[in-house]
């Protein structure tokens, strides 16, 4: 049996509103408020961060916040992980702040194993496929995906991003001495439901697979995740990625960065989660983008998210 270890990553200069570092600490008190000692006994790898930038003027231009800093803690990422995630005997769980940092994951992920392909699923709000040159704030927890693919999609260009800007936007692509990281024919969108006609065009072009809300709610969670699963079945590892902002802000809490109307139900985001990581596959979850700050209800989001986390370790565990 796998032993979990927590990837706890609070590093949130990606992200347009400030809280999301503060996500991996609600979670412990909702595991705490719930008399849960899931954090007490488990194994941590703790990667450091530099949001003390936060409080200093960003000297970055505007189409890559902080791009210089998000490129360095990439790197930091594959550095500290790579080596470790060909260990066998532990299940990695990358506790996020922003979702930015997901392109440093996927790079450990390939640098460990360069030899093999890997499948990503996004349940996510987005499709965090911008580039610096397509992105309309500039914020890198929009650009993930697009880094992962190697994609700049200058046939949609409407800014012109700086030289600086550019020249950490090129190694951040590169990161992990793999570009690109993934293929189109490799993603699973989940949930997606706020996508900028730029980043449309890339889904539309590549044929990317997406599964909308109302497919989840019509054919059932079950249903989707075989349908996923089979699409990715030439795949070695499987990459999942869980964005809270993926579940219905009306339904759940409006406890992270963009929010948007009409997304899952806490069960139909447990049921995809935990029908995922049931699979030998996908050896790599993260959740992320819990912010606290911004919750209308208390540590409702956060709250939310550790009950999924916990039946997700229990299905892990059982594997």
């Amino acid at each position: 049996m796998e032993s979990i270890q927590f990837i706890v990553n609070k590093s949130e200069l990606g992200a347009g509103t400030r809280g999301s570092s503060m996500g991996f600490d609600a979670l412990r008190f909702a595991a705490y408020n719930a008399d849960d000692t899931l954090f007490d006994y488990q194994n941590y790898i703790t990667i450091p961060n530099e949001n003390e930038l936060l409080f200093e003027d960003d000297p970055t231009p505007t189409k890559g916040i902080f791009i210089d800093a998000i490129e360095r803690h990439h790197e930091r990422i594959i550095k500290i992980l790579s080596p470790r995630l060909r260990r066998k005997d532990h299940y990695p769980i990358f506790i996020s702040g922003d979702h930015s940092s997901a392109a440093g994951y996927i790079g450990a992920i390939r640098r460990a194993f360069p030899e093999k392909r890997l499948g990503i699923v996004w349940i996510d709000a987005h499709g965090d496929l911008h580039s610096p040159y397509t992105s309309p704030s500039g914020n890198l927890h929009g650009m993930p995906l697009a880094a992962a693919l190697g994609a700049d999609n200058l046939e949609y260009k409407i800014n012109n991003p700086s030289e600086h800007t550019l020249q950490h936007w090129g190694r951040i692509k590169q990161a992990g001495g793999i570009s690109p990281k993934v293929l189109p024919e490799d993603i699973v969108f989940i949930g997606i439901r706020d996508v900028e006609e730029e980043e449309r065009a890339i889904i539309n072009q590549n044929k990317i697979k997406t599964f909308l809300v109302s497919k989840v709610r019509n054919d059932g969670p079950e249903a989707v995740v075989e349908d996923a699963l089979a699409h990715l079945a030439h795949c070695d590892h499987i990459f999942l990625s869980f964005d809270v902002d993926s579940m219905d802000p009306d339904k759940v809490s409006y406890g992270t960065g963009t929010p948007v109307p009409n997304g899952l139900s806490e069960e139909e985001a447990n049921k995809l989660v935990t029908g995922f990581v049931a699979n030998p596959k996908v050896n790599f979850f993260e959740i992320v983008e819990i912010n606290p700050l911004l919750d209308n209800k208390g540590n409702t989001m956060a709250e939310t998210a550790f009950r999924i986390l916990k039946d997700a370790i229990t299905r892990i565990e059982s594997r």
